[in-house]
């Protein structure tokens, strides 16, 4: 016997204060989520700030990547991201497309010019 119980009791108590501790703030979240409008100020700041450090984990992988991405030279990763800014802005802010058109252009400037 376990200090927690026999057979599924130890289960259905680990199940349950998992249930508590996660359902709480998820109506909290729900309660207070109905009450935010999305021109409140807050939500705005929020967005922008998320769009900010999204943008820089993103500059961060080009200037600084590791593993096999450090195998290409900046200037085809530069060149890849400008390619990928440009068919996102001329396809009416299509993020698939703009993803597509970098990660694409990116593999064929390593398959055309080789690792660094």
């Amino acid at each position: 016997m376990s200090p927690i119980g026999n057979d599924l009791t130890g289960y259905l108590i680990v199940l349950a204060f998992a249930l508590v501790a996660h359902e709480s703030w998820r109506w909290l979240g729900a309660f207070l989520g109905a009450q935010v409008r999305e021109t409140d100020d807050i939500f705005v700041w929020v967005r922008y700030v998320s769009t900010a450090l999204v943008s820089a984990l993103a500059m961060r992988i080009i200037l600084f990547p590791s593993g096999a991405l450090s195998t290409i030279d900046l200037p085809y990763r530069v060149a890849a991201l400008a390619i990928s800014t440009a068919v996102f802005l001329l396809l009416r802010r299509n993020l698939a497309a703009g993803i597509v058109a970098g990660s694409a252009s990116l593999i064929a400037m390593a398959f055309a010019f080789g690792p660094a």
